[in-house]
C-alpha cells in the first residue's frame, strides 16, 4: 500500500534535478517561539527532549523543549517487564539512571545479545513499570555536558502516556499543538522475548485519539518490517530511519544485504515511499564528511526523496563542536558551542521538512532567521 504524503513539515516545492543547491520555498517569520507553526515549515524535533539543557529522555527535558519552541518532542520507546512503554534512549539503562547504584536490583544485572552485540547491564524489561519508577534518570554524557549533571537524580522515567499528557498540557498552556515523534527501539529484539512493542503503542495513540493520518503523530524505525506491519494496521505517519552505515537488523535477520546507504539510493527510496511517509537520514546521508570531518559536496538525498514525496527529517543536530563538521568548529574544546547556526542554514538550504534537535532553542532561531532571510 503505498502511503500518501502528509503537507505538515514539507518545504513548499518540491526540488527539481535543474537546481544545483536546492533551496526552501520562503516562508513567513516566527513572531515568537508559541506561535502556531504553518504548515510549509520545517518542523522542529526536540531530540530526546532539550536534552542538551537536561539530562534526556525525562519530562523536563521534553518540557523544556516545547518551552523554547519545538513543534515535536522525541520519546525513544522501550518496555517494562509489565508491557508499558516507556522513554529511554537503549533498554540497558546503566548510563541513564542510578541503577547501577541501587543495590536492590544488583542481582538484575545482566548479559545480553542486542541486535547482535552483546550488552553487560541493567534492562527495562526485567523492570516492572513499579520498580522503574523508583530509579532516578542521570546525564548520559556527564564529560560533555557538565551542567546537565545538575539534575542528575531529579526526574523519574516517564511513560509513553506521560509523555503524551505533558505535550498537551503544554499544549493548551501554549495556543498551539505539540506533536510527539516516538521510536521502537530494537523491535525484532522485543518481539523475540515477547514485548513486542507496536501493539501497545498503537494502543496509547488509540486510546488518546491520536491513531488518525492527520494527527501529531510521527512514529520511527531504524528497522522496516516493523514499519511496513504499521503501514498495514494504522494512518498514522511513518518514518524511516537511515543511518550512514550499517544496514537494518531485520534485513540481518533476513538475509536482506541491502544496507542504508541502498535504501537512500533513488531505487531504495521508492521502495520505501511504498510504506512510510518519509525518511529520518543521518546528516552524512546528505552532506558527507571526508576523514578529516571537513564537509563534502551535498548528495542527491533530499532531491530524490522529495521525488517520491517523501518528508526528510535529517538528525542529529548537535551544538558542541565535537558533534559540528571541521567548518563549523569555533575554537579547540570539544565539548565548548561551534557555528550551529552555520549547519542548520546549510541544511535549511538543502530543502529539509524537519530537524531533530538536542537544543531546540537553535534550530528555532535558525529557522526563523533563514525565513527571513
Amino acid at each position: 500500500m503505498r502511503r500518501t504524503l502528509s503537507t505538515l513539515g514539507l518545504a513548499g516545492v518540491l526540488l527539481t534535478a535543474a537546481v544545483a543547491v536546492p533551496t526552501m520555498a520562503e516562508a513567513e517569520p516566527v513572531a515568537d517561539a508559541d506561535r502556531s507553526r504553518a504548515n510549509d515549515r520545517p518542523i522542529v524535533i526536540g531530540h530526546r527532549g532539550a536534552s542538551g539543557y537536561r539530562p534526556e529522555h525525562t519530562l523536563e527535558a521534553y518540557r523544556l523543549a516545547i518551552r523554547m519552541g519545538a513543534d515535536y518532542i522525541e520519546p525513544d520507546l522501550v518496555s517494562t517487564s509489565d508491557g508499558v512503554l516507556v522513554a529511554r534512549h537503549e533498554n540497558e539503562i546503566s548510563g541513564t539512571t542510578d541503577v547501577a547504584d541501587r543495590p536492590e536490583f544488583a542481582t538484575r544485572k545482566a548479559t545480553k545479545t542486542i541486535d547482535g552485540v552483546t550488552v553487560t547491564g541493567w534492562f527495562t524489561e526485567d523492570f516492572t513499570l513499579a520498580e522503574l519508577k523508583t530509579l532516578r534518570a542521570k546525564e548520559r554524557l556527564p564529560q560533555v555536558r557538565v551542567p546537565n549533571t545538575a539534575f542528575d537524580s531529579r526526574f523519574e522515567v516517564p511513560t509513553l502516556q506521560e509523555v503524551i499528557d505533558l505535550a498537551r498540557a503544554e499544549g493548551r498552556t501554549r495556543g498551539r499543538t505539540i506533536g510527539i515523534y516516538p521510536e521502537t527501539k530494537h523491535p525484532s529484539y522485543f518481539a523475540s522475548i515477547g514485548l513486542p512493542l507496536e501493539e501497545p503503542l498503537l494502543r496509547v495513540l488509540r486510546q488518546n485519539k491520536l491513531d488518525r493520518k492527520n494527527s501529531p503523530v510521527f512514529i520511527q524505525s531504524f528497522e522496516t518490517a516493523n514499519l511496513r506491519r504499521l503501514s498495514r494496521l494504522t494512518d498514522v505517519k511513518l518514518i524511516q530511519l537511515l543511518d550512514a552505515t550499517g544496514r537494518p537488523y531485520d534485513f540481518t535477520v533476513a538475509g536482506d544485504a541491502r544496507s542504508y546507504q541502498d535504501l537512500a539510493s533513488p531505487a531504495g527510496l521508492k521502495w520505501i515511499a511504498g510504506y512510510a511517509d518519509g525518511i529520518g537520514p543521518n546528516k552524512n546521508l546528505i552532506v558527507p564528511r571526508d576523514a578529516a570531518g571537513a564537509l563534502l559536496a551535498p548528495t542527491n538525498v533530499v532531491r530524490d526523496a522529495h521525488r517520491e514525496r517523501l518528508l526528510v527529517h535529517a538528525w542529529t543536530f548537535r551544538a558542541e563542536n565535537q558533534f559540528l563538521p571541521v567548518n563549523f568548529r569555533i575554537g579547540t574544546d570539544p565539548n565548548a558551542r561551534g557555528d550551529i547556526t552555520a549547519e542548520y542554514e546549510l541544511f535549511l538550504g538543502l530543502g529539509l521538512d524537519g530537524v531533530f534537535t538536542d537544543q531546540p532553542d537553535t534550530a528555532v532561531a535558525a529557522r526563523a532567521g533563514f525565513a527571513g532571510n
